[in-house]
């Protein structure tokens, strides 16, 4: 039974170590942290709603899918080493150990985070991040990846490439932790890994089929969801910085209003970029600025004043915006500009928190002490900001790369969806379920089709009776070309 009581004044609770040691810990900063956790569980679900509104119609439930499917993944993988791997109390500057394997252990002794709230507490709400940090990344499998395959990959890439960066950007033992960088909620260890990460599945799965034509050239399926994913990250990234002050203070205060302010410039800023190309206004515009602009203050949320918000969200928009043509520059196919928002966004971010970082405002939790960054004549910080960021780069590159070429090689893990699968569409080919009663492909998917019904039996089972194809081509007229019927739902070109 865990040794624990309560104060008779504010009924704080008082945990008692076994030597007896008395801990208190603030039933404020606890319920806090638990509002918190649940407000980053909601970005996830939004991460796979606005990633589903930017796909065509025949992919869109594929993303859904991922967000939901990779909180299951990324949870039981936390649960079953990576908490220990990135917080262990003993572990190295690189990785932690398994002091805590399977959650051994970590019960209500104080976290590793703050003294103030109980290690279960901390446990879970870095969970959270975790999660997230996965399901961002796979967003560079969309519109050409099994599904299968990419939980498995969600499970190796959070022990090997999330926990390592989590572990040296966090934990005490971290060589980046020990070096002075800094990074309130993740601009490193969530962005710029996952969006790297994204960027390395790119060039490893190659280009959709069409890529370079018309065919690609189509606008978000559904705007709603992009809107309605923004406003789940929106709303949750409140918590998502927020809540990394692991306490209900002025900090987490701070954190809050500069996250709001950086997103609404990012927002503004990128669809005034926008509209000068077209003289429209546009919604996934705002939203895709909102984003950048709020991943470009998550590492900065805990230390810049409202003034550097602003700076960071109009700065962090703009680089996001003309990094979404960079990819045309390396010939690479980031179907959602992963990389472009949450890599060169974080990059951005971690680089003005070098610039802009402020004792005074760091020490509004009453406890944190730092030099500050370049504008407080502590120069050095940004050489910290900048090693963390390359070397979080470089190994999410090189680590995520080989993991895929690794799962190329054993069968049944190799992530590439057949030509086929692309046709008909991933959520047809894998998942067998639609996000609506009807999707949308392409015309000639009526070359795979046998009395309404695809020849698909899986993604990569192709028919072999190739008269069948005939027959059902002569049973579609010209004229009728993407209009076909098929399994009682409409099909659209």
């Amino acid at each position: 039974m865990v040794n624990v009581t309560y104060t008779p004044t504010s009924s704080d609770l008082v945990y008692y170590e076994d030597d007896g040691t008395e801990v208190i810990y603030n039933l404020g900063d606890m319920a806090w942290i638990i509002a918190a956790t649940a407000l980053v569980w909601i970005m996830i679900p939004g991460v796979g709603l606005f990633y589903s509104g930017l796909l065509r119609r025949k992919n869109a439930l594929s993303m859904i899918f991922l967000g939901i499917a990779g909180v299951g993944v990324g949870s039981f993988q936390w649960f079953f080493w990576g908490y220990s791997l990135a917080f262990s109390d003993t572990g190295s500057k690189f990785i932690g150990n398994l002091d805590y394997f399977c959650l051994k252990g970590v019960l209500a002794q104080p976290s590793v985070g703050s003294s103030r709230i109980p290690a279960l507490l901390f446990c879970v709400y870095q969970c959270m991040f975790c999660v997230i940090t996965g399901v961002l990344a796979v967003g560079g499998f969309a519109e050409r990846s099994k599904m299968g395959p990419v939980l498995v990959f969600i499970f190796v890439w959070l022990t090997l490439v999330y926990c390592p960066i989590a572990n040296w950007t966090w934990n005490a033992n971290g060589w980046s932790f020990i070096m002075g960088g800094l990074d309130f909620a993740g601009g490193t260890p969530v962005h710029i890994s996952s969006g790297t990460a994204a960027l390395a599945i790119s060039i490893y799965l190659g280009k959709r089929r069409g890529y370079g034509t018309e065919r690609l050239a189509y606008k978000p399926h559904n705007t709603a969801f992009v809107v309605i994913g923004t406003v789940f990250l929106w709303f949750g990234w409140f918590g998502f910085n927020g809540g990394s002050a692991l306490s209900a203070n002025l900090r987490a205060v701070q954190a809050c209003i500069v996250t709001n302010l950086a997103a609404s410039v990012g927002g503004l800023t990128w669809m005034l970029l926008d509209w000068r190309l077209e003289k429209k206004f546009s919604a996934v515009g705002f939203c895709s600025g909102a984003i950048s602009g709020l991943v470009g203050i998550t590492p900065a949320s805990g230390f810049v004043g409202a003034p550097a918000a602003v700076a960071i969200g109009f700065v962090t928009a703009a680089a996001c915006n003309f990094g979404t043509k960079l990819k045309f520059l390396i010939n690479v196919d980031d179907t959602l500009d992963i990389f472009a928002s949450h890599g060169i966004g974080g990059m951005v971010g971690n680089i003005m928190t070098g610039l802009f970082a402020q004792a005074s405002v760091a020490g509004f939790d009453g406890i944190t002490v730092i030099p500050g960054g370049w504008f407080d004549h502590n120069y050095v910080q940004l050489g910290y900001q900048i090693a963390d960021l390359t070397a979080g780069f470089s190994y999410s590159l090189v680590m995520t790369t080989i993991i895929l070429w690794i799962m190329h090689f054993i069968p049944g893990l190799r992530l590439r969806a057949s030509e086929e699968a692309e046709i008909v569409g991933i959520d047809d080919a894998y998942l067998g379920e639609f996000a609506y009663d009807y999707v949308g492909t392409d015309p000639e998917l009526r070359l795979h089709r046998v009395d309404s019904k695809p020849t698909l039996t899986s993604g990569d089972v192709i028919a072999e009776d190739e008269s069948a194809q005939s027959a059902a081509n002569e049973k579609v007229p010209a004229s009728a070309e993407g209009n076909a019927v098929a399994g009682g739902g409409r099909v659209d070109a």
